[in-house]
């Protein structure tokens, strides 16, 4: 190997590499990128870190980084200006880079404030879907995103995004409980203005993801050829609707199943009755998706209140396992799986050869003991250790 750069050389009790458990190994690091995994490189010494795993640093799919995860995040982001909306934004990114969420995909920001972040040193790698796109008066349109309820008005409003550089779409299919008179068993868009959506955003290269609590809105995104389906709650007005029928198209068509997962508990504080009601059959439909071979990947939905800091990924671990998981392959959903929906698999989610030295350490065996993902001991971004 040559190289004009320091090279940096960790050891760790165990490695997982994105697929695979490697056992005692050593893991060389070139600059920024990963070098040599598996043994060590003759001269170059080795840092030996302990009884400590080295995953690769976790992406989180589903952020909000303009939320800043109080009791009334809509309204403390209508009191900041753009300035002040960009310094939380930037610190909301840090504190998930601190927890080992070394890539983030914020799929709403206030007026493409998100975009501006994307790059800057320091920060995660950000993916951005700016505001998302929602009817008038809709689920989160004061975020900037609104637009009629036309063929015409989507295909303006993905072009608008296409042409800001935008990494993914986001349309609120259905409503949801952060907005005043918007409710999560309601359909927003008609599926022709859908089809409309996810037409005109693959000309330009971009994936659609909705936002489909109600089960209508699911029918719909999928009849129009969606991309991904965030939340998935299968929502009626009465319960939590069981459709076998949907669950075995989104399986065999490998839509991807944005599950909202990871949470920290905050001392008397409790889910909405809605949703505690709803919970067990949420879980119940998740796990059957889990248990057929669905593509899932985890998003938070940081940001959108106190159980939802940035970032609660890491939690999402213990918790894919209570639904049927095997720690291995809830790892790879977090990274490798998770890399690929967001189009960054060739640098993504493993710790390979050529790869970015994104790298987290946790104290102990998250494969022996899921909840050891938030015993963070150190987290490298690009080669760099994070403080």
């Amino acid at each position: 190997m040559t190289t004009t750069r320091p090279l940096t050389a960790l050891r760790a009790a165990r490695l997982f590499d994105g697929e695979r458990l490697v056992d005692d190994p050593v893991i060389v690091l070139d600059g920024g990128h990963v070098a040599v995994v598996g043994a060590a490189v003759p001269g170059v010494a080795v840092t030996d870190l302990g009884d400590v795993t080295v995953l690769p640093g976790l992406i989180d799919t589903h952020v909000h980084l303009a939320f800043d995860a109080s009791t009334d995040p809509v309204g403390a982001l209508a009191a900041r200006s753009p300035d002040e909306v960009r310094a939380a934004m930037t610190e909301a990114a840090l504190a998930s880079l601190r927890c080992g969420v070394t890539t983030v995909r914020d799929l709403g920001d206030r007026d493409f404030l998100s975009l501006d972040l994307r790059g800057t040193q320091g920060l995660p790698t950000i993916l951005a879907a700016g505001p998302p796109v929602t009817t008038v008066g809709g689920h989160c349109h004061f975020l900037g995103g609104a637009v009629e309820n036309t063929e015409a008005a989507m295909r303006a409003a993905v072009r608008e995004r296409a042409e800001r550089g935008c990494d993914v779409v986001k349309i609120m299919a259905s409503g949801g409980m952060l907005t005043p008179g918007s409710a999560q068993h309601q359909v927003q868009f008609d599926v022709a203005v859908l089809r409309a959506a996810v037409d005109e955003a693959h000309k330009h290269g971009l994936p659609v993801t909705a936002h489909a609590h109600a089960t209508g809105a699911i029918a719909d995104a999928l009849a129009a050829g969606i991309d991904s389906l965030e939340h998935l709650s299968f929502w009626s007005e009465e319960g939590v609707d069981d459709r076998p029928d949907l669950r075995a198209e989104i399986v065999a068509r490998r839509v991807v199943v944005g599950a909202t997962l990871g949470i920290v508990p905050v001392p008397d504080m409790m889910p909405p009755p809605p949703i505690m009601a709803r919970l067990p059959k949420m879980r119940a439909a998740l796990a059957t998706l889990i248990a057929d071979g669905a593509l899932v990947v985890a998003g938070s939905d940081a940001g959108i209140g106190p159980p939802k800091p940035h970032s609660p990924l890491p939690t999402a671990l213990p918790q894919f396992v209570s639904l049927g998981m095997s720690p291995l392959d809830a790892l790879r959903t977090m990274t490798s799986v998770a890399a690929g929906v967001c189009g960054l698999a060739s640098r993504k989610g493993r710790l390979s050869p050529g790869f970015d030295a994104d790298l987290l350490v946790v104290g102990g065996d998250p494969f022996a003991d899921p909840g050891v993902l938030t015993d963070v001991r150190a987290v490298y971004l690009g080669g760099r250790i994070v403080a």
